[in-house]
C-alpha cells in the first residue's frame, strides 16, 4: 500500500493531508496566515515567509505522524491560490511580496491600456474575453511600470503553484488549469506566444513550461527533503491551483459537475466537454484529460462573513475566545431563524470590488432597505444570501450557452454552514450537495498525486472514492422569491454603479 502526500497553501490557511490508494486520509494538519493589504486595492502575502514556511511545517508534521511508514510515500501533490505573480530571481528567491489573485486590482491601469492597444478583434482572438483583475500578465506589466528594479531583476514569473514545486524539485512548470490566467501569454495549446511575450511583458524564458496537472514535475531534492521532511527522490506532479484541486477532491470529474467552493471568497468550477467563449467567465482546458473548464470567481465570501463576525458580533466572538461554541455556528443558528429574504434587506457583497459577472475593481460593498426593527441578524442572512445570488448569476450564464447543469457541490469553509447551503439551494433552485470529506484542496492534491504516480487508476476512480454527506434541496416557495430578489440584487448595482466609482476617485 502506497500513501500519497497533498498540501494546499490557500489565502488565509494551508492544509495538509496523507491518504492511502482507497483514498482514506491517514493523516492531516493545518497552518493559519495571513494577508496583507498594504493599501485599497492592495493584496499581498511573502512566498517564502508564508507560502513555502507552512508547506515546511506541514510536510514535516504530516511525515512525523506517518512515522516509519513515510518509506511508502508515492508522490507529491501540491495547490495553492492561483492567479499571482511572484517574481523570483535564479534561485527561486522571491524578490518581492507575491501580487495576489483577482481580489488586487492595482494593475487596472495597465488592463485598460492594454485593451485600447490590442482592440477587441485582437482580443478575441488571443482571449477570447476581455482583461480581468485575475489575470497575471498585467500584474508583470505593473512591475515592470511600477518597480523596474524587482522587474529587472527577475529570472522569472511565478504564480503559487509554479513557485512551490520549483521549491521541492528545482523545475519551474504550470499546468494548463492555471496557464490560462496568464492569457495572452499562452496560445490555445498552452505553448508560449514569444512575439506577445516580448512585446510587452517578458522574455518567454521567464514563464514556466506548460505541463499537464498530472505529469511528473520532478523529484524532491535533497535541500527541499532536509526543509520539509519529504524523502529526496520522490515523485512531484505540476500541481494546480487551490480551486482546481479542490473540486477533483469534491469529485467534480464528469461533465455537468459544478463546483462552488466557499473560500475566503467563492470560486466555481464547470466541467464541460466542450470549450467555449464566454467573456465574463475563464475558459479553457480543465484538469481531467479531454474535459474543459468554465469558471468564475466572486470576490468575498468567507471574508465578507468574517468581516460581519469580526465588527458585529464582537461578544459572540469574545464568548468563543474564553472557550464558548464557535461564532460561526452561533451566527449560523441566528440566520437561520431569519426569514428567507432577510426582511426587505439586500446586500452587494462587493466589498473588495468584484469579478463575475460584473468584473468591476471598482464596485463598492452596499446595504440596502434597512429599517429600525432590524437586527444585525438580518444582516448576517443578507450577507449569505447576497453570495447566492453571485453563484446564480454564474449558473446563469452557464445555461445561457445551453451546458446542462448536472451535480452543484459546495466545498470550502462555507459548506459548514446548513443555512448557507440551503440559501444557495434556495436561491439558484438546485440541489446543493455536501461531501462526506470537506478538508478540501489538499485532499484532492493527493489523489492528483496518486493518478500521476500511478497508485490510482484515474480520475473516474474518485467517483467511487467521494461520498456525499448531505444534500440540501430547494424549497419552491424560497426560490420563486429569490427570483424576484435576483433581479433587484442586478438593478442595485446598476443603480448604483457610477456612485461607486464616484466614491473610488474621493481622495484626501
Amino acid at each position: 500500500m502506497k500513501y500519497f502526500i497533498g498540501i494546499d497553501v490557500g489565502t488565509n490557511s494551508s492544509k495538509g493531508v496523507i491518504i492511502d490508494e482507497k483514498c482514506r486520509i491517514i493523516v492531516s494538519a493545518m497552518e493559519e496566515h495571513g494577508v496583507e493589504n498594504p493599501r485599497p486595492g492592495y493584496f499581498e502575502q511573502d512566498a517564502d515567509a508564508v507560502w513555502w514556511k507552512d508547506v515546511c511545517k506541514i510536510a514535516k508534521k504530516l511525515t512525523g505522524e506517518l512515522g516509519g511508514d513515510v518509506k511508502r510515500l508515492g508522490g507529491v501533490g501540491i495547490s495553492a491560490l492561483g492567479c499571482d505573480v511572484v517574481p523570483v530571481d535564479e534561485n527561486c528567491r522571491p524578490l518581492r511580496k507575491a501580487i495576489l489573485y483577482g481580489i488586487d486590482s492595482r494593475a487596472s491601469e495597465e488592463m485598460a491600456y492594454l485593451t485600447e492597444y490590442y482592440g477587441k478583434e485582437r482580443m478575441d482572438e488571443l482571449m477570447g474575453r476581455p482583461f480581468n483583475s485575475s489575470d497575471c500578465m498585467p500584474k508583470i506589466l505593473w512591475l515592470k511600470n511600477h518597480e523596474r528594479e524587482v522587474y529587472d531583476k527577475a529570472a522569472r514569473f511565478l504564480t503559487a503553484s509554479s513557485f512551490l514545486t520549483a521549491k521541492l524539485t528545482g523545475e519551474y512548470v504550470v499546468d494548463s488549469f492555471m496557464a490560462s490566467s496568464f492569457s495572452p501569454a499562452y496560445d490555445k495549446n498552452f505553448q508560449i506566444r514569444d512575439e506577445i511575450c516580448r512585446e510587452m511583458y517578458c522574455e518567454p524564458r521567464q514563464l514556466a513550461r506548460m505541463c499537464r496537472t498530472i505529469d511528473i514535475a520532478g523529484y524532491v531534492t535533497a535541500r527541499a527533503s532536509e526543509e520539509t521532511g519529504i524523502p529526496e527522490g520522490i515523485p512531484v506532479v505540476t500541481g494546480t491551483d487551490d480551486s482546481g484541486a479542490e473540486a477533483v477532491s469534491s469529485g467534480v470529474v464528469s461533465p455537468g459537475d459544478v463546483m462552488v467552493q466557499l473560500g475566503s471568497t467563492c470560486y466555481m468550477v464547470y466541467c464541460s466537454n466542450q470549450l467555449i467563449q464566454e467573456p465574463r467567465l475563464s475558459c479553457g482546458r480543465y484538469l481531467v484529460p479531454g474535459t474543459y473548464s468554465v469558471d468564475g470567481g466572486t470576490n468575498t465570501a468567507g471574508n465578507l462573513t468574517q468581516w460581519l463576525r469580526d465588527n458585529m458580533y464582537q461578544d459572540i466572538l469574545e464568548t468563543e475566545r474564553k472557550g464558548g461554541e464557535n461564532a460561526y455556528s452561533v451566527l449560523d443558528r441566528r440566520a437561520k431563524k431569519i426569514p428567507a429574504g432577510s426582511d426587505g434587506i439586500m446586500v452587494l457583497p462587493y466589498f473588495a470590488g468584484e469579478r463575475v459577472p460584473i468584473h468591476d475593481p471598482f464596485a463598492k460593498g452596499l446595504f440596502f432597505g434597512l429599517l429600525l426593527h432590524h437586527t444585525r441578524d438580518h444582516i448576517y442572512r443578507a450577507a449569505l444570501e447576497a453570495v447566492a445570488y453571485s453563484v446564480a448569476q454564474y449558473l446563469d450564464i452557464l445555461k445561457g450557452h445551453g451546458l446542462e447543469v448536472g451535480k452543484v457541490i459546495a466545498t470550502g469553509g462555507g459548506a459548514k454552514s446548513e443555512t448557507w447551503m440551503q440559501i444557495i439551494s434556495d436561491v439558484t433552485g438546485f440541489p446543493v450537495h455536501k461531501p462526506e470529506v470537506t478538508i478540501g484542496a489538499s485532499y484532492g492534491d493527493a489523489m492528483i498525486a496518486g493518478i500521476g504516480a500511478g497508485g490510482l487508476s484515474g480520475f473516474e476512480y474518485l467517483k467511487e472514492s467521494i461520498r456525499m454527506e448531505k444534500v440540501f434541496y430547494p424549497v419552491p416557495k424560497h426560490y420563486k422569491m429569490y427570483e424576484k430578489g435576483k433581479k433587484q440584487y442586478e438593478k442595485l448595482y446598476e443603480n448604483n454603479k457610477s456612485m461607486m466609482h464616484m466614491a473610488s476617485e474621493m481622495k484626501a
